[in-house]
């Protein structure tokens, strides 16, 4: 990520794990222990292997209290889209049309949301605007709705805030490039708004060919306004440009691994690699499509990504009410603590399982704010046009 990276290694507030409660991490990692005896008390040995049976070796119960320290930042969330065609519903009570709602999220240990603004296939232009924008005053015509459970955030300090009152921190994208209509003007109004992630596919701009000068403009300005970009469902030749010039980490919200399932949308080895290198995250899908119909299968793409692109490099993306089918026990929201069990049963550190599921995200939230900030000293608003740039 260019000279820039070298700044934001040596800078504690950004290179460093956001861990919110860390005594509770080293906590977690003492119910694993052996329990302590009581010298001339076999009553009260036998009390204590209990007590152990039932919380320190269960993975269930480990993957609960590790979540209730450090829950998830799910990547993707296709919720907003799903409300439209409901007549009436209640998130905080429950809603069974849809696969997210308060009760679920709390019960799966989810701490953060991106909801996003994408659309069906075939919108562009000015529909394609209109429509985002109109899935945009949803998203927070619904969390104002629901204020006992969401909240609205726009940076990492936020969505801890959110998660210490209790509320679940809903974040505003991806949002589809269409929605830019080409003009880097339309993208700093969705900013505005709140727009803080936005894919990189479905425009002149960002093809099979990679990147023209216009998205490489286009980059340069989410990199000033803080905007991450999402790479999924781009072209090999895109993802490889973006992660060239990019000053800030690039995240693929929906991606697994190529190597076990060639989805289009899943990453080579080779990306995995580099995007670890450039510090960027890739978040592994719960879908059936693209990870496998078993807990297992998905487990075996975390496992993948995290040994190529690195444990600081790997989140979680739920990609609910997407219309995606899903895996087994993973079906909605409140099925993360069965996954963290399967990992914890892999050997998975809690250190990285408190990476995979919070730090990794608060990391790249916080990184964004910082190189924004850095590059608005360096940078005017960009008043390019596609016309001029691309012909």
């Amino acid at each position: 990520m260019a000279d820039l990276q070298d700044e934001l290694h040596s800078t504690a507030e950004v290179g460093e794990l956001d861990l919110d409660h860390p005594e509770q991490l080293s906590g977690l990692a003492s119910l694993a222990a052996e329990p302590v005896a009581v010298l001339g008390s076999e009553t009260a040995t036998e009390t204590a292997t209990d007590t152990d049976t039932e919380t320190g070796t269960d993975p269930l119960a480990r993957a609960h209290a590790l979540l209730a320290a450090h829950p998830v930042a799910d990547g993707y969330s296709g919720l907003p889209w799903a409300l439209r065609r409901l007549s009436w519903y209640d998130l905080e009570l429950g809603e069974s049309a849809v696969d997210t709602d308060v009760p679920r999220l709390r019960e799966g240990h989810v701490g953060a949301l991106f909801w996003s603004l994408h659309l069906p296939g075939g919108l562009a232009g000015e529909r394609a605007v209109g429509a985002t924008l109109e899935q945009l005053d949803l998203v927070k015509t619904v969390v104002a709705a629901h204020p006992e459970g969401l909240r609205m955030a726009h940076n990492a300090a936020q969505v801890t805030d959110a998660r210490n009152c209790g509320r679940v921190a809903v974040l505003l994208g991806p949002a589809g490039a269409a929605a830019l209509d080409d003009s880097l003007g339309i993208l700093r109004a969705l900013h505005a708004l709140g727009l803080r992630v936005l894919t990189l596919s479905g425009a002149s701009w960002a093809g099979e060919n990679g990147l023209t000068r216009f998205g490489e403009e286009v980059v340069r300005e989410l990199n000033r306004l803080g905007v991450l970009a999402d790479l999924s469902g781009a072209s090999d030749a895109t993802v490889r440009r973006a992660l060239t010039i990019s000053k800030a980490p690039l995240m693929c919200t929906r991606s697994a691994a190529r190597a076990l399932r060639p989805h289009p949308a899943n990453l080579p080895d080779d990306v995995l690699v580099e995007l670890g290198a450039t510090q960027g995250l890739c978040l592994v899908p719960l879908t059936a499509e693209q990870t496998g119909p078993t807990v297992r299968d998905v487990a075996d793409h975390l496992d993948h990504v995290r040994e190529l692109a690195g444990p600081e490099s790997v989140g979680l993306s739920g990609t609910y009410d997407s219309g995606a089918a899903h895996p087994q026990d993973l079906s909605d929201a409140s099925g993360y603590p069965r996954l963290i069990a399967e990992l914890l049963g892999r050997g998975w550190s809690e250190t990285d399982l408190a990476l995979l599921t919070w730090g990794n995200m608060q990391r790249v939230l916080r990184t964004a704010d910082f190189t924004s900030r850095a590059a608005r000293q360096r940078r005017e608003p960009s008043m390019a046009r596609i016309a001029e740039l691309d012909g």
